[in-house]
């Protein structure tokens, strides 16, 4: 293992795509300790832990994902790695500069598994650290325990995050039982994550108040939107979801070793790496 001088001396002359894709080498070859000397050494050359978390561990998140679900990792990788970028997640939260409470309350729950797990824990600590109080109650909470809990709280912002497919009647359900009881009329229900970022104008479909596909995004669009307006009872005549398009993918007959699904997973970052962290 590099020790942490020779990680700094490089890192001079890394770019934030460069650090990226480094950052995934070290997840997709299941490098604990690697991955953690990175991340400091990163930090001692002056990124922040907000910008590694938005720009490092969100884009690793995501792209494991993808790569799982297109079948290009195997499921070994796919737990080492979002287990480690987990673990990176948590070391970041508590060096998360804080801004003074802004009085703003934001609940946070999500879909089940590891990935939309993570992923609604970095919206509710980078939200914190933006001088929101919090409350992520997770996955698996029934909907009148949820419905109960914002009625106690009145949130500004209910974040559903990382909702599967088969969860969107359960989304769609829950925002509409929210709406016709009338509790906190003025909060806003933000969808992020998940199936919304594959289908099309389903976030306004479920009748969300707002979308965001990552947390950067979700940051800045709920501070551009202050104040919830009401989205009509009826969709738009002739409206329809557009899902997607994506190139087909040839899926293998089986899911490879984990050395093999690591170096797979590496050359298939590479150049997603430069445009998804590079903006």
């Amino acid at each position: 293992m590099d020790s942490p001088a020779t990680l700094r001396k490089g890192l001079k002359i890394m770019t934030m795509a460069e650090v990226f894709r480094q950052y995934l080498e070290h997840l997709f070859n299941g490098k604990r300790a690697e991955a953690r000397e990175f991340i400091i050494a990163a930090q001692d050359r002056g990124i922040t832990a907000s910008k590694l978390l938005q720009k490092v561990v969100w884009p690793a998140m995501e792209q494991i994902e993808k790569l799982y679900r297109e079948h290009q990792i195997p499921t070994i990788t796919e737990h080492m790695a979002t287990r480690i970028n987990r673990t990176i997640a948590d070391q970041l939260q508590t060096m998360l500069r804080r801004e003074p409470k802004s009085g703003k309350r934001m609940v946070v729950v999500c879909g089940e598994g590891e990935s939309e797990e993570l992923g609604a824990q970095m919206v509710a600590d980078l939200f914190e650290a933006e001088g929101w109080s919090v409350w992520f109650l997770g996955s698996g909470v029934a909907d009148d325990e949820v419905l109960e809990f914002v009625g106690t709280i009145t949130p500004d912002i209910l974040c559903l995050y990382g909702t599967k497919p088969a969860g969107v009647p359960g989304t769609r359900k829950l925002i509409e039982y929210i709406r016709s009881i009338e509790v906190c009329e003025e909060m806003q229900v933000l969808a992020c994550g998940g199936v919304f970022n594959r289908a099309e104008g389903l976030a306004d479909e479920v009748k969300a108040d707002l979308f965001a596909p990552n947390i950067q995004k979700a940051i800045r669009i709920v501070a551009d939107h202050p104040v919830r307006i009401p989205k009509p009872d009826m969709p738009e005549p002739g409206r329809r979801r557009k899902r997607k398009r994506k190139a087909p993918v040839q899926l293998p007959t089986m899911r490879t070793s984990s050395a093999t699904g690591a170096k797979a997973a590496s050359k298939a970052t590479a150049t997603a790496a430069k445009e998804k962290v590079a903006k």
